[in-house]
């Protein structure tokens, strides 16, 4: 695997974001464009009601596996945090949300305690953001 950075720690998984996405994409449009053509029918009322559903229900699903995800993150982290933080931090862990918990999950264990700090002192909560913080990228291969 090539070594993982901010720039290229998104994750595609090519069936999903590739097939899947496109292919009901495509459904959807042609389930409208039959639906017009045909003048309005239940039929075809019904066709574009599947056609909607069925990425609703795959968007759902993804997001999902993504919460649980990130409940995951957030155990690890702070099983983590006690390890690594400081003592003066520790007290503070409960004070992390789950996306402060998520992002910085890239920290090398050297710079969490610094990065650890700055977020809950200045109250960063946007994921990008925190995640530019880190400089010595700690790689997470197993994501959903």
């Amino acid at each position: 695997m090539a070594e993982q950075s901010f720039s290229n720690h998104g994750r595609f998984v090519p069936p999903f974001h590739f097939f899947v996405i496109p292919v009901l994409a495509i459904n959807l449009v042609h389930a409208l464009y039959t639906w017009g053509k045909s003048g309005f029918s239940l039929a075809g009322f019904l066709q574009v009601l599947v056609a909607v559903a069925l990425p609703l229900g795959f968007l759902s699903a993804r997001l999902m596996v993504l919460t649980v995800q990130d409940r995951v993150i957030r155990l690890e982290e702070q099983l983590r945090y006690e390890r690594v933080l400081p003592a003066d931090l520790k007290p503070r862990i409960g004070e992390f949300a789950v996306a402060q918990l998520v992002s910085l999950r890239f920290a090398s264990d050297a710079e969490l305690p610094v990065l650890a700090r700055k977020v809950l002192d200045d109250k960063m909560n946007e994921r990008k953001a925190i995640k530019q913080l880190v400089r010595t990228w700690k790689p997470d291969y197993l994501r959903a």
